[in-house]
């Protein structure tokens, strides 16, 4: 047996053991379904079929934004980083919440994932069988420990949201994510998050605690970016026409969301990934 084999074979044992003691502490699950699970026993929730392939590097330095799409039961990552797989998985909303191998969060390592579920089932319940999907493929071996980070909290404003919630079942078919404009017709409080880590670069955690979705529609002048420059430059951009630059991110998530970003410190809880088969186990 060579080397390589043995080693996989040591942490492909190891992560069933890890796992059946994660489950029983709810460590690989949400506040929300831990209850669930117990309820069940330790039955791990998967999907009905589920592909996951190596994908392309990502070119150039370009940002590239992969939140992942959930349409009817059918979840699509497509061209992803492991982070972001993970961040989906656990609702995360940024890389410093992950701590592990850096190819997890590389751009040369990249994996195309199309699963599917029944149509009706619950986002809580999409990102336990993604989670169950990336333990199983890539031998994952995690804990979860509290670190000291500086962070953004999104929170409610002083005088209360100013969202419209989301017409039930609709596609998120409209939407624009854009450094400066955000466009959505059904977007929850964690994505919005998630936006504005990947367009800050910093850490930003929903603290809302406001579950639905929402349409919405979000316009700022990013910092440090002349009002010339500005991703769709004019009116739409809340930039106007004369060249004025519009709110900056701060002012605009609470003149127009009725939201606030507020920079803190203090204990985050990460997941550390103590191990991860670089190469997936085959679908």
């Amino acid at each position: 047996m060579s080397r390589t084999a043995h080693n996989r074979g040591y942490w492909k044992a190891r992560f069933w053991a890890i796992w059946a003691a994660a489950v029983a502490i709810g460590l690989m699950q949400s506040p929300a379904s831990r209850a669930q699970s117990q309820a069940n026993g330790a039955a791990r929730p998967q999907f009905e079929v589920a592909s996951l392939k190596p994908g392309q590097p990502v070119p150039g330095d370009k940002i590239y934004i992969n939140l992942g799409s959930l349409s009817h039961g059918t979840l699509t990552l497509t061209n992803t980083s492991l982070a972001d797989c993970l961040k989906y998985a656990f609702g995360l909303t940024s890389n410093d919440q992950l701590s592990g191998p850096d190819w997890i969060k590389s751009k040369t390592v990249r994996f195309d994932i199309v699963a599917k579920a029944p149509a009706d089932t619950p986002l809580d319940q999409i990102r336990l069988m993604l989670q169950t999907l990336l333990a199983e493929r890539f031998l994952l071996a995690l804990h979860r420990e509290p670190k000291e980070l500086s962070y953004v909290a999104l929170v409610i404003g002083k005088k209360g949201p100013k969202l419209q919630e989301a017409i039930p079942d609709s596609d998120a078919s409209g939407n624009k994510f854009l450094i400066g404009r955000i466009v959505s017709n059904h977007i929850s409080m964690n994505t919005l998050a998630t936006l504005f880590a990947r367009f800050t670069g910093q850490t930003v955690l929903d603290m809302t605690g406001l579950t639905a979705s929402y349409d919405l529609k979000l316009e700022w002048t990013p910092e440090n970016t002349p009002a010339s420059a500005a991703p769709g430059r004019g009116a739409d951009a809340g930039v106007s026409m004369d060249g004025e630059s519009g709110p900056s991110l701060f002012a605009a998530v609470e003149q127009q969301l009725g939201l606030k970003l507020e920079v803190r410190k203090g204990p985050v809880e990460i997941i550390v990934i103590d191990h991860a088969e670089r190469v997936p186990a085959q679908n």
